[in-house]
């Protein structure tokens, strides 16, 4: 695929190269010539020295016949305005945003633009890491706003229907169950047994709930 980096700073630079190393024929566009330095040796690609903003720059960058862009500056207007011309004016069917500052992120959803926030997800996988969580998180989507986390099934869950433990939340939906190796799409009927793998896709609130309503129940 032809793809537009646009932003050439350490998250830019990476990406580049990575994608490069895929396959596919990257362009990276940045106004200060001074950034493509930090792009990696082994790169091997195109880079355009310009303002983002401008028709001509992004034009000579093959914004035209591109398949994917990526804005990835540290600014969340521009990714934003950048990413809105992508996917309104030359109908990029891939457009991926980054959102360096959470307080924007409401600007970058008004544009109903793909989205990463690095800061947001960071700051909500060190918070897990802190507070000892027994989840194992299999599956972020998004920003982390819908998650699939691991459980396996304490021994003072034995015998409880697997519906007692999802009805703690409304967001806590089972997707697989696990047991002596063998997977099996479950059903709330189902009764627990000690040492169950449990797949549930919730969000961060109702993995709370259910970690607290475990906790109750041990106790």
């Amino acid at each position: 695929m032809n793809i537009i980096v646009i932003g050439c700073g350490r998250l830019g630079s990476d990406l580049s190269l990575r994608l490069s190393q895929q396959g596919h024929q990257v362009t990276v566009v940045d106004d200060n010539p001074g950034s493509f330095e930090s792009l990696d040796p082994q790169f091997r690609g195109r880079t355009v020295e310009g303002d983002p903003f401008s028709k001509e720059v992004l034009e000579r960058a093959g914004i035209e016949g591109a398949d994917g862009l990526a804005a990835v500056t540290n600014s969340d207007t521009i990714n934003a305005v950048i990413g809105h011309i992508a996917c309104c004016i030359y109908n990029i069917p891939n457009v991926v945003v980054r959102n360096y500052d959470p307080k924007m992120r409401p600007v970058l959803e008004a544009f109903g633009l793909q989205m990463v926030s690095s800061t947001s997800w960071g700051a909500q996988r060190i918070e897990e890491m802190l507070g000892g969580t027994q989840f194992k998180i299999v599956f972020s989507a998004g920003n982390g706003e819908v998650e699939v986390y691991e459980l396996v099934i304490p021994d003072h869950w034995a015998g409880r229907k697997l519906g007692e433990l999802l009805a703690v939340s409304e967001t806590c939906l089972p997707v697989a169950l696990t047991r002596a190796g063998r997977s099996a799409l479950p059903s709330p009927e189902m009764l627990l047994e000690a040492g169950d793998v449990v797949d549930i896709s919730t969000t961060a609130k109702g993995i709370e709930e259910l970690r607290n309503c475990l906790i109750g129940k041990e106790a």
